[in-house]
């Protein structure tokens, strides 16, 4: 029996949209939210970047309203968040892997929606990341939080900004199948990989003159070296002996 490519994509897209919807309720749940915010926060989270990619793209209603399977999903990922705790170690590493296979897929999505719709490459992959990311970012700023994208050791956004890059490349080669296969896994082994050795993203730069001042005064390593050899050398010269003598009187005091 030969499984269908298209199939698995939109299995994996669906199981991202009810793992989100989790993830949207695990929020509502930790602010002690009632039904109506863990609805919204799951809807959000599982369909809020799809909505705002088909919304900029304007081209008939999105995909999230058209289809009833995604609203569904979504809203089953909110009862079970409603129902079941799920705080247990296991439910969030798995609910963290999903997260990231969905991240690529939806990326790889996006980008070939802007593709389709005639837009360049820095729009279509622009559009792909806005499809990762853009659902717990509204999330977040809804609840008054410090969207995750913008730091922490899970580089979703950067993972995502990859996963666009590579289904624009393989797409310009007609690898659509391939693109959308390596970006769920490109996307999912950075975000694991980030997550386990604590990869984040450099702090902001700072070029200001004082700065370069700064830098200027700093001692050189060849002349801190230098100082470091003089001052060695006076010292065995105020010793009063060469250096094959001390180290005869060195190996007579470790004897």
């Amino acid at each position: 029996m030969e499984i269908e490519p298209r199939a698995v994509f939109d299995a994996v897209d669906l199981l991202g949209v009810i793992t989100n919807g989790i993830l949207g309720g695990v929020v509502a749940r930790h602010l002690k939210l009632d039904l109506v915010g863990f609805t919204f926060l799951a809807i959000i989270s599982g369909l809020g970047g799809g909505m705002l990619r088909d919304t900029l793209l304007q081209q008939g209603f999105p995909v999230a309203l058209s289809n009833p399977a995604y609203l569904t999903t979504a809203l089953a990922g909110a009862l079970i968040a409603y129902l079941l705790p799920l705080d247990q170690r296991w439910t969030q590493r798995g609910l963290f892997f999903v997260d990231t296979l969905s991240v690529g897929c939806w990326a790889a999505t996006g980008t070939i929606k802007g593709l389709a719709a005639g837009l360049g490459w820095m729009p279509s992959i622009l559009l792909g990341v806005v499809t990762a990311v853009g659902g717990g970012m509204i999330r977040d700023v809804a609840v008054g939080r410090l969207p995750a994208i913008f730091g922490g050791n899970t580089l979703y956004a950067t993972s995502a900004l990859i996963a666009s890059i590579e289904m624009y490349l393989l797409a310009q080669l007609g690898q659509h199948t391939v693109g959308m296969a390596g970006a769920i896994v490109l996307s999912a082994a950075i975000s694991l990989a980030a997550r386990k050795f604590g990869w984040s993203l450099p702090g902001p730069a700072n070029l200001s003159p004082k700065a370069f001042k700064r830098l200027a005064r700093l001692p050189r390593p060849k002349r801190l070296a230098r100082k470091k050899r003089d001052g060695s050398d006076r010292a065995a010269g105020q010793g009063g002996g060469s250096s094959i003598g001390q180290e005869g009187s060195n190996e007579e005091g470790a004897a």
